[in-house]
């Protein structure tokens, strides 16, 4: 993913679209309802909370890192 993509990734989240991704070969989603945005592992339903999808953005880690660390790695 270029950060281009990602900043468009970003975008479309705010606007309430959905979307899964992967990341070492585990598949991931980002999700929304009324109560937040989540970030979710699907092996194991791991999950995140955020309120907002900017917290989402700058708060949300995989493997102790934040999805601006490993946008490069991230396939979708």
């Amino acid at each position: 993913m270029t950060w281009n993509e990602f900043m468009e990734l970003q975008e479309r989240v705010d606007w309430g679209e959905e979307f899964n991704f992967d990341y070492k070969e585990e598949e991931y989603w980002i999700s929304q309802n009324t109560d937040g945005y989540y970030l979710t592992r699907s092996r194991d339903s791991s999950t995140q909370e955020f309120d907002t999808s900017k917290d989402l953005f700058e708060k949300g880690k995989i493997d102790g890192k934040y999805l601006s660390e490993i946008y490069k790695d991230i396939e979708w």
